[in-house]
């Protein structure tokens, strides 16, 4: 149920990420597996901005799955992603869509959080993010995805200026990250010395060196209490 790659994962380290992957593909079994693992070098260029070279190693991948295989709903996830990080999520939402439905339908229920995930980035936010969240409430071992989830639904309701709704999903984040999201919305229900108090925790927990906008406007929300 769990995504069994995840462990290879290190964000702020794609170099070692890849090299991690690329050692991996000596392991596989089949050739579903071997796809698996393609689609994860993809997501790595597609971090990198290098889509091109992402789409080839996706391409790859789709010569070798089964149309209901674990491999096929990766290959529907990282095409997806690569489509939206350049720039066309017209034609990554679909691809979200279909890699949701078949995760599902599988039992790769952390693959299908992610792609309701991703859906919830390029259409109807509030839909999706439930959809994620109705999986998660009903497999508590996939409560990883609590922060993201809930973190972009309450930017959405904070962008759509619901407030009191986006402070309420704030609140039901667990990570570091969603400080800033109280301090805004506490600071626009015009809750000034809550919203200070949470920019000052945003600040302190948060590495922010190349968030310099970011900075400067957790230090303006902290001064006004």
């Amino acid at each position: 149920m769990e995504d069994r790659l995840r462990e290879l994962w290190d964000f702020a380290d794609l170099d070692g990420t890849e090299a991690r992957f690329r050692a991996f593909l000596g392991n596989v079994q089949s050739d579903d597996e071997r796809a698996e693992v393609l689609t994860q070098l993809a997501r790595v260029e597609g971090l990198r901005d290098n889509f091109a070279a992402g789409h080839t190693l996706v391409d790859e991948a789709e010569t070798l799955v089964a149309p209901d295989s674990t491999g096929r709903v990766r290959v529907l996830l990282e095409r997806g992603r690569l489509h939206r990080s350049g720039g066309d999520p017209e034609a990554a939402q679909p691809l979200f869509v279909a890699a949701f439905i078949l995760a599902k339908t599988r039992g790769d229920l952390s693959l299908a959080v992610d792609a309701a995930h991703m859906a919830s980035l390029v259409d109807d936010p509030e839909k999706w993010t439930k959809q994620g969240l109705e999986l998660v409430e009903a497999n508590p071992e996939l409560s990883r995805w609590l922060g993201p989830l809930y973190n972009n639904l309450g930017w959405y309701y904070y962008e759509n200026e619901r407030f009191d709704e986006a402070l309420e999903a704030f609140e039901k984040t667990p990570e570091a990250y969603a400080e800033s999201g109280k301090a805004k919305t506490l600071h626009a229900l015009g809750r000034k010395e809550e919203a200070a108090e949470a920019a000052r925790r945003a600040l302190a927990l948060l590495p922010h060196d190349s968030h310099e906008e970011w900075v400067e406007e957790m230090e303006a929300i902290a001064a006004q209490n």
